[in-house]
């Protein structure tokens, strides 16, 4: 669904600036143990926690969870608030954006500050499905990797696909930061679903040399 098209009513803009005091992967992690949503880091710090370093500031966190796993994500952060977030827009949760955008930002209800993204991601059962291309799929057993201490994170093949799209320079710096890591199996797969979603993509060079 074309997200921008079907912009639904009631939504506020989100602010030039808005107030995020994210938690730190570990924090998260705390928060959710014991959770049997299969979850894990998502986008820039997912990248960083694969390299083991924090190679820059992170002015939010994501974490990409199974759609259907909503629930048990909202019952275990029950003291906060859910907002719905997409297209430069908020809403309510229980808004008709729910079903429309995946973002989902976790909201301290004292300070008003955010502290975290829930993605609610397309899956059949256990199967990841990519959101742009649901031809691209993996079980969820072969996209988290965890930590030394037990910080689940998305496998940076994928976060550099969604990362594709956008070509910031932090992306572009995530690519090159990691690309050195990726064994060939890794490089492979990347190669194959940016021919599909991005054909062309500057980022095929590289990793076919």
């Amino acid at each position: 669904m074309d997200e921008i098209n079907q912009l639904p009513p009631g939504g506020l803009k989100v602010p030039e600036r808005p107030p995020w005091d994210p938690w730190h992967p570990r924090e998260v992690a705390e928060r959710l143990s014991g959770v049997d949503v299969p979850w894990c880091v998502a986008a820039g710090w997912a990248i960083d926690l694969h390299r083991g370093i924090t190679s820059r500031d992170h002015d939010d966190i994501e974490i990409a969870i199974p759609s259907a796993g909503f629930s048990e994500i909202r019952r275990v952060l029950s003291d906060f608030e859910f907002k719905v977030v997409g297209s430069g827009h908020i809403w309510p949760l229980e808004s008709g954006a729910f079903d429309v955008m995946h973002q989902t930002w976790v909201r301290d209800r004292r300070t008003g500050k955010y502290h975290l993204d829930v993605f609610r991601e397309p899956h059949d059962g256990a199967m990841w499905v990519f959101r742009r291309d649901e031809t691209v799929r993996r079980p969820y057993v072969e996209i988290i990797r965890t930590t030394k201490d037990g910080i689940p994170y998305m496998v940076p093949e994928i976060v550099l696909l969604f990362k594709a799209k956008h070509g910031q320079p932090k992306d572009d710096a995530d690519f090159n930061g990691v690309l050195p890591l990726l064994d060939l199996t890794q490089r492979r797969w990347l190669e194959n679903a940016l021919e599909r979603v991005h054909p062309g993509h500057r980022w095929l060079a590289p990793l076919r040399e």
